[in-house]
């Protein structure tokens, strides 16, 4: 029975198919708000989820010619589990501060990490230039990024007692406040959140795809199945790194009437957030992108620290 248990918490609640569902309908939320400040209607609720039927069922997936057909069609696949398996372990914890295991957290930041490498490799596996090259801008984006994002983690680990342990990290805050509550937290907050944005590939930081430049980059030779799981890993993204800022800044999810009004809330705040940023702000260069997370970000993900840690 045991086997069937973990299967449905991995493919079913919490796991893909629930992850899956408030992504695509988060994206929504995102192309609707777009579509209002550019004086447009938008798409209807529905949109995301026909458009992923369309490609894993109704549209044929080419391999391009000479490209590697294991890594090709193996990082879509990838990618989305390793999405998934993050998104699992983040809302299977929060519920029960007591679960979890001794370095769940890096394991986390290491889940969420593999999306990123799965779109390079696939993109130089495919052997288009624009796709190569696409795909070397994420990764330069990827270099940039993943610095202050693990700086700017360590202010919830030294503010719970240099825990590395996701329950225990709520549990701190349960009893002695949210993280976000102090300055150390808001500005750590604040690089986590310019992270995640460029993590999603948000404006301004959508370089490795930039359509008016490169024609799609890296996902210009991926169609049909393959394009439609990339689709469903980054919608699973778009669920699992709100919910794991809510984790390390807000206390956690809770599954009672008023911690999951509250919590609804949480995500909504930070959701609408990206999208502010994302339709203020024109797309940067790559290097302008490394420049600005190898330089201010950082120092703030530092200075966070060093607040935390005084403040401890």
């Amino acid at each position: 029975m045991k086997i069937f248990e973990y299967l449905f918490v991995f493919l079913v609640f919490p796991g893909f198919l629930f992850s899956a569902t408030i992504g695509l309908f988060a994206g929504w939320v995102d192309r609707r708000l777009t579509a209002r400040v550019q004086w447009r209607v938008g798409p209807p609720w529905y949109q995301n989820f026909f458009d992923v039927i369309k490609l894993l069922f109704y549209k044929e997936t080419l391999i391009p010619e000479g490209a590697s057909k294991a890594i090709f069609l193996g990082m879509p696949l990838l990618s989305l589990a390793s999405a998934t398996l993050a998104s699992t372990i983040i809302l299977v914890i929060s519920p029960a501060v007591h679960s979890g295991f001794i370095g769940d957290l890096i394991v986390v930041v290491y889940l969420l990490m593999m999306p990123a490498i799965c779109l390079m490799l696939g993109g130089f596996a495919s052997e288009n230039p624009l796709a190569s090259l696409g795909a070397s801008r994420e990764m330069k984006l990827m270099l940039s990024y993943e610095l202050p994002f693990v700086i700017a983690i360590l202010v919830p680990v030294i503010k719970s007692g240099y825990a590395i342990k996701l329950s225990d990290i709520m549990m701190h805050q349960a009893s002695g406040g949210n993280v976000i509550a102090s300055p150390s937290g808001v500005i750590s907050f604040i690089v986590m959140l310019l992270c995640v944005q460029a993590k999603l590939g948000f404006t301004p930081f959508d370089i490795a795809e930039a359509e008016t430049e490169i024609m799609a980059g890296t996902y210009i030779e991926y169609s049909g199945k393959a394009l439609g799981i990339f689709k469903l890993s980054k919608a699973v993204l778009l669920f699992a790194l709100p919910v794991l800022m809510i984790v390390l800044y807000f206390g956690g999810i809770t599954f009672s009437a008023e911690g999951f009004i509250r919590n609804i809330i949480q995500y909504v705040i930070i959701l609408a957030l990206m999208v502010v940023i994302k339709n203020t702000n024109p797309r940067v260069r790559v290097d302008q992108a490394v420049k600005f997370f190898w330089g201010p970000v950082t120092m703030l993900a530092i200075i966070s620290v060093v607040l935390a840690y005084l403040g401890k």
